[in-house]
């Protein structure tokens, strides 16, 4: 029985977390952690609001806060020896580095989507981009996310550049709204960020050649999606030593 602790537990994506780690015969709910709900509960388990107060034995916490939270819970996490579980988004690359030296007696799987889907979205973005002269990606979250690109544009932009570095140049020559061509991401790949009420998360990736295009799209339209990647990274943790970025890494893509 692996024993897990959740941060954000109050929250949406962290409500959902709780309950499918309830739902698993191989996890065991044993902290939840949330100033924002403290005192209140999360399937039946009280919600502090400090891991100071965690009484119990944890083997891998699961992170869904913002950056500035995150960071303080996963140097908590290397500092007492547990696995960490982070969808958070918003890490740079200084971040990274600081957690790679952290966690050094226990693990850490930093994924910007658990949405398998998605995964598969990047990892089929990144075998396209050799074959065409340009690419954008449009991202689309709900209206209360706070960074911008989200975390799974920037990677797939990131695969896409280091997969090739031949792209077409912009031809745009008169901006009439500033910022209508969107942001300049890795290999200059542009980059546009939606932020809808209503949404969850989208992404498209468009790219085009001679005569055709190409979009890949995925659509996320609950929480719930998350949940099996989220999942598959509880179990693999303890055979992935260090830092590990991205869901891809325990795929076998």
């Amino acid at each position: 029985m692996i024993r897990i602790g959740v941060f954000g537990a109050g929250g949406r994506v962290g409500a959902t977390v709780c309950a499918a780690v309830m739902a698993d015969p191989a996890l065991e709910l044993v902290a939840a952690i949330d100033p924002a709900h403290a005192g209140e509960s999360a399937d039946g388990v009280e919600i502090v609001a400090d891991p100071a107060a965690i009484d119990v034995p944890v083997d891998v916490v699961i992170d869904f806060t913002h950056v500035d939270a995150a960071r303080t819970n996963l140097l908590w996490a290397a500092e007492q020896g547990v696995h960490a579980v982070v969808g958070t988004t918003g890490f740079d690359f200084d971040d990274h580095e600081r957690f790679r030296k952290a966690f050094a007696h226990s693990n850490c799987i930093i994924a910007p989507n658990f949405a398998i889907g998605a995964v598969l979205m990047m990892s089929f973005a990144e075998k396209a981009a050799p074959y065409f002269e340009t690419a954008e990606i449009v991202e689309m979250h709900h209206d209360m996310k706070r960074d911008a690109p989200s975390g799974t544009a920037m990677l797939t932009a990131e695969r896409m550049a280091a997969a090739s570095g031949e792209w077409a140049p912009d031809p745009t020559e008169q901006v009439v709204v500033a910022g209508s061509r969107g942001g300049e991401g890795p290999g200059g790949i542009h980059m546009h960020a939606l932020r809808v009420r209503g949404m969850v998360a989208s992404q498209e990736v468009i790219l085009g050649t001679t005569g055709q295009a190409l979009t890949i799209r995925h659509d996320t339209y609950d929480r719930s999606a998350f949940m099996p990647g989220v999942l598959l990274a509880v179990k693999a943790i303890g055979d992935r030593p260090g830092l590990t970025i991205g869901l891809d890494q325990l795929l076998d893509l």
